[in-house]
């Protein structure tokens, strides 16, 4: 009676195992003959038979214990060294951020317009790359949308936004004919930190970005005018919506 069908995990670890086995059989092989030491003699260190040091060298060490393989590449001088590859499943550490910035080129796309990832507003200086470059020929305005999972320093990410921009502006007017205008937006992830932030410093955010976050947003998503001056908007969680920024009254 046959027995179970090998799971898929089964065979690709039976096939992965002899091509490892081959490959370590041979670094055996070869650091031992570079030592001078025989078969028989290096089976006498790991406690094998002579033959079982050649079946290892010929790629026959698949079903070798761990501890053998360790204790050979220690006989060798050549300490065996094994680690897991990195997760293939993990998401990239800035998997938030990428998933706002897709939805911003997507939703240009979707608009008619040219989006750019990772716009460089100075090649020589990739830091000043701008997330989503999104250039909008009916209103030949050139939109600067930073995205921001958390802000942790305030100041400093307006500075940064304020280079940005003038870079921006520059590389509006270096593309020749009527330079286009330069407008730019934050949009926030809608986190616990972020929202606590605009709840605690209006006052500040609202002197730098005065400009209609319903406005924004309906730039972005529908296609209408940018605002003129600076605005903010939110996206969700997992970067499927953007949506506007309402202030609280107090």
């Amino acid at each position: 009676m046959r027995g179970p069908k090998r799971s898929q995990a089964e065979i690709a670890g039976f096939r992965e195992s002899r091509r490892i086995a081959a490959l370590l059989g041979a670094e055996v092989r070869r650091a031992r003959l570079r030592r001078h030491i025989t078969q028989a003699a290096l089976g006498r260190r790991i406690g094998v038979v002579q033959s079982r040091v050649s079946e290892i060298e010929r790629g026959l060490g698949s079903r070798a214990t761990l501890e053998l393989w360790v204790a050979m590449g220690i006989a060798l001088d050549r300490p065996l060294a094994v680690s897991l590859s990195r997760d293939i499943s993990a998401e990239p550490a800035d998997a938030g951020h990428l998933a706002v910035q897709e939805l911003v080129l997507r939703l240009a796309s979707a608009t008619g317009r040219t989006a750019t990832f990772e716009l460089p507003t100075r090649p020589a200086d990739p830091r000043l790359s701008i997330d989503v470059g999104v250039r909008d020929d009916a209103y030949r305005t050139l939109m600067v949308v930073e995205i921001w999972n958390r802000l942790d320093d305030l100041g400093a990410a307006m500075r940064r936004f304020d280079l940005k921009m003038a870079e921006a502006s520059a590389l509006a007017a270096a593309r020749g004919g009527d330079a286009y205008a330069v407008a730019g937006c934050w949009v926030l992830r809608d986190t616990v930190a972020n929202r606590g932030l605009v709840a605690r410093y209006p006052a500040i955010l609202q002197s730098r970005f005065h400009g209609s976050s319903v406005g924004w947003v309906g730039a972005l998503v529908t296609g209408g005018a940018p605002p003129a001056a600076a605005g903010l908007a939110w996206a969700t969680g997992n970067g499927s919506t953007l949506f506007p920024l309402r202030w609280s009254r107090r």
